[in-house]
């Protein structure tokens, strides 16, 4: 969960707006007026980023949804 390599998190900011984040993570890595509009930047940046962990946090502060994203099609896939 925590510390695991490929994941992300969708968390409320103060100002009403959410924000996708790495876990640990300070900076956001895009922000948006919607929590459903993060969740699909979200899962995006998964899928291109070989497949992980999303966790969708939410008013609250409480994980209340976790998917795994597949991978995406890679063009070119590995030899072996």
């Amino acid at each position: 969960m925590a510390g695991q390599a490929n994941s992300r998190d969708v968390v409320q900011r103060p100002d009403g707006s959410w924000a996708v984040t790495r876990p640990e993570g300070e900076r956001a890595l895009f922000t948006a007026e919607t929590q459903a509009e993060a969740v699909k930047r979200a899962s995006e940046l998964l899928q291109r980023d070989g497949g992980g962990e999303l966790r969708v946090h939410g008013t609250d502060g409480k994980v209340r949804d976790q998917r795994t994203i597949a991978p995406g099609n890679d063009p070119v896939p590995p030899r072996g």
